[in-house]
């Protein structure tokens, strides 16, 4: 016996995280300096290979300092990515460096997995639009926020799931779906394009140009940051170092 729309749309689930894996690399500081070298050493640029790039983390920090920005593409970064919908149009916004393949309404039914923020997640936007802050919500507020998305959520995946045992398609069915819906994607990057994301969706205090990311985006960020950071740690502490400006 299969279940009902309405069964299907009870057994929703919620969720107020993200998931970011790395699930595939080719990046090393060593990638930069042969890159880097080539303009002076040529075929010799390449036994940076097999040295310390220790040794050589001067010259990263002039060509992040100097936005020498080449050098910082000639690598590469996969990650799994499972957030809300929302974020991946954020996300999207970013072409240039980047790859996206997203799960897709057309060809899967879609689970009933949904976004709703977290407790420690800032509610109220104050202030004028270019100069605002977000701040604490009440209690009740966060009780509302979570108990309003869950119905309309649990609403909107009934009426998907009465369209689909009608018999509708499933690229059709799927747009009374919201964007709180989460969905997945690989997304791959070269350093240099994660470093211009990372510029506009995050804020930290070692950044020279401000940023005001929605505080979703920027959890994903911040995931995806760390795993570079591992990998590429002079890049990383060169690229904080220089006011997390993309060369």
């Amino acid at each position: 016996m299969t279940d009902t729309p309405a069964e299907n749309a009870q057994q929703a689930s919620f969720r107020s995280d993200v998931t970011v894996e790395l699930v595939k690399h080719s990046a090393a500081d060593s990638d930069v300096l042969w890159a880097a070298r080539v303009s002076t050493a040529g075929e010799q640029s390449l036994d940076e290979l097999r040295k310390d790039p220790e040794r050589s983390k001067g010259l990263i920090n002039f060509l992040m300092r100097d936005r020498h920005g080449s050098p910082f593409e000639h690598n590469s970064m996969t990650f799994f990515i499972s957030a809300p919908i929302f974020v991946f149009r954020e996300f999207m916004r970013h072409r240039v460096g980047w790859s996206y393949n997203e799960e897709s309404g057309r060809y899967r039914e879609l689970e009933p997995v949904f976004y709703v923020p977290g407790e420690s997640r800032k509610l109220v936007q104050e202030g004028r639009p270019g100069k605002y802050r977000f701040v604490e919500g009440t209690p009740e507020q966060h009780e509302l926020t979570g108990r309003v998305m869950e119905d309309a959520y649990r609403q909107a995946y009934r009426a998907y799931q009465e369209m689909l045992a009608a018999g509708v398609a499933r690229e059709v069915a799927r747009a009374v779906l919201p964007v709180g819906l989460f969905s997945s994607m690989y997304a791959t990057c070269n350093a240099r394009s994660l470093m211009h994301f990372l510029g506009l969706r995050t804020q930290h205090e070692q950044a020279k140009v401000p940023s005001f990311p929605q505080r979703e985006i920027e959890m994903v960020g911040e995931r995806m940051e760390a795993e570079w950071a591992k990998l590429m740690p002079l890049t990383h502490a060169a690229f904080n170092a220089n006011g997390r400006v993309a060369p």
